[in-house]
């Protein structure tokens, strides 16, 4: 019997000429419209966000239930302009079903940014991105180079509004080839006790960023 081979979704950017790095996400990942979310008022990319919210509000009821699904959606934007600002340039929700519990759903945000640093070595700059502040660091050997992977538990301010008190965000810290610059892959959840889980999951897709195009052989 011979295995099936795994399928794999194409985002339009990974054929961008100004791409420098390549990831590749489990299934269950959505990825999020950050140009639209975060785009100037008037813009193209607004009125298509205004298409997309103005149905979900459309289906919400008047009063309370409305109001708050606009205070929501208000929050997120304003989260997502903050990830923008810091360099964020990918941004996917995880919706994934709690095999190993209750069967609920779990869920996740992804982000992959980049942040410029000092020039040195690949192998220095990855530990000193996760010596402060970092539980659990782990320093791994992967196949775009070296790498750090730490964990980061927070408080929820009560004004966002999100029905947890603690999120347990994951940090992958992979410096770039050119030593000027370096990736952070950043997994976070509000189901700490699912740590082992999305480590894992953090560290498989940290496992298969590369610096180098992988569709160089396949595209024309």
């Amino acid at each position: 019997m011979t295995e099936d081979q795994p399928a794999y979704l194409l985002s339009d950017s990974a054929t961008a000429p100004d791409r420098d790095a390549w990831f590749a996400l489990p299934a269950g990942f959505t990825t999020l419209p950050l140009d639209a979310l975060t785009a100037p008022a008037e813009s193209p990319d607004t009125a298509r966000l205004r298409e997309v919210v103005g149905g979900t509000l459309d289906a919400a009821p008047e009063g309370v239930a409305r109001q708050q699904l606009i205070g929501q959606l208000a929050t997120a934007q304003r989260m997502l302009l903050a990830l923008r600002e810091e360099g964020t340039v990918h941004c996917s929700l995880g919706l994934h079903r709690d095999d190993d519990g209750d069967g609920r759903v779990l869920t996740s945000l992804f982000t992959f940014r980049w942040q410029d640093i000092s020039h040195a070595p690949r192998h220095l700059t990855a530990a000193r991105a996760v010596a402060a502040g970092h539980d659990r660091i782990e320093v791994l050997d992967l196949p775009c180079g070296p790498a750090a992977l730490g964990e980061v538990t927070m408080g929820v301010a009560p004004d966002l509004g999100l029905p947890v008190e603690r999120l347990l965000q994951l940090h992958a810290y992979l410096p770039h080839p050119d030593g000027d610059r370096l990736v952070v892959l950043t997994l976070t959840t509000p189901t700490p006790n699912r740590r082992a889980h999305y480590r894992a999951m953090l560290r498989d897709v940290a496992e298969h960023v590369s610096f180098e195009n992988p569709l160089a052989h396949v595209q024309t």
